[in-house]
């Protein structure tokens, strides 16, 4: 069975504002998860590598937010020029090598992710981050909606000392908005394991194929009004 968000779980209103959800809607949605293959895939697992390199005026992110398909189009479409070279893949684990059957399993510790290049000239990793915590639910720990495990945690995987130091101001400022509750985790990045070939860009080849209900845009000002928080300060 599927656990259940809490029954006060912000997300679940959505674009509805204060407005009841029905029942049977909102039960609908937490049915959603993410499918699991039922067979094991064949491909060989790419050997562990930051296949996102940095450049003399770009830097590298690695995001974990859920299920990787929907975090993947939620980035590609809110940055579409300030973002480039976007893989899915696994990272923050403990083996140097993993299938997508082996992630799923927990054994290995990956958590699914996205990582790409930025220009910190057109958009800064502090944006990011704010965006990042506007396209989940990051109050939920081990869970994005019916996708329940520790491969859909929520955590900022940082590359230098400069992001860590970002990342906890940006968790400080989040959690203003969310009333307390963040449980994102700030991880020092060990690796990253391109994913299988089908998961790249899944939702662009797949329009209609599985997209966690979490997956959109909030404004601060609906996550306040959910969380009972308040408004961040600008950026």
């Amino acid at each position: 069975t599927n656990p259940r968000p809490p029954s006060n779980s912000w997300w679940s209103r959505r674009s509805f504002g204060l407005v009841a959800v029905p029942v049977l809607a909102i039960v609908a949605a937490l049915s959603l998860r993410k499918p699991h293959p039922n067979t094991t895939s064949t491909a060989t697992s790419p050997s562990q590598s930051q296949n996102v390199m940095p450049s003399s005026h770009t830097s590298v992110a690695t995001l974990a937010a859920g299920c990787f398909w929907g975090v993947e189009k939620s980035f590609r479409r809110k940055f579409p020029t300030a973002i480039s070279s976007i893989k899915v893949g696994y990272a923050g684990g403990t083996t140097t090598t993993a299938t997508y059957q082996q992630v799923c399993s927990g054994r290995t510790g990956h958590a699914e992710v996205i990582q790409f290049r930025f220009d910190p000239a057109e958009v800064s990793y502090p944006v990011l981050l704010d965006f990042f915590f506007r396209m989940h639910d990051p109050t939920t720990k081990n869970r994005q909606g019916g996708d329940v495990g520790t491969q859909y945690r929520s955590a900022i995987i940082v590359h230098d000392d400069v992001q860590a130091s970002q990342a906890e101001e940006a968790i400080k400022r989040a959690n203003v908005g969310y009333a307390g509750r963040i449980a994102t985790t700030i991880e020092k990045f060990n690796g990253f394991i391109e994913g299988e070939e089908y998961h790249q860009d899944y939702l662009t080849k797949n329009p209609h194929g599985y997209e966690c209900p979490t997956h959109f845009e909030r404004s601060w000002e609906k996550i306040a009004a959910g969380t009972g928080g308040k408004v961040p300060e600008p950026l």
